[in-house]
């Protein structure tokens, strides 16, 4: 369990967007639903990262 919190924490910006992003696609979500709840998600966290904008977050799923 101590290795779950450490790993959820040492999650850069871009491992949590694409990991979110799995996650929410394979549960049938659409980009339109996804992308505006990680950007939601981000700012929640416990350790907020900068503040990105959709196109930034599709850049870091797409390139």
């Amino acid at each position: 369990m101590v290795a779950d919190v450490l790993a959820y924490f040492s999650e850069t910006t871009e491992e949590y967007v694409r990991r979110r992003h799995g996650e929410l696609k394979s549960k049938g979500f659409t980009n339109d639903e996804i992308f505006p709840r990680i950007a939601a998600e981000l700012r929640s966290r416990r350790v907020a990262a900068p503040e990105l904008s959709l196109r930034q977050l599709r850049r870091i799923i797409y390139g």
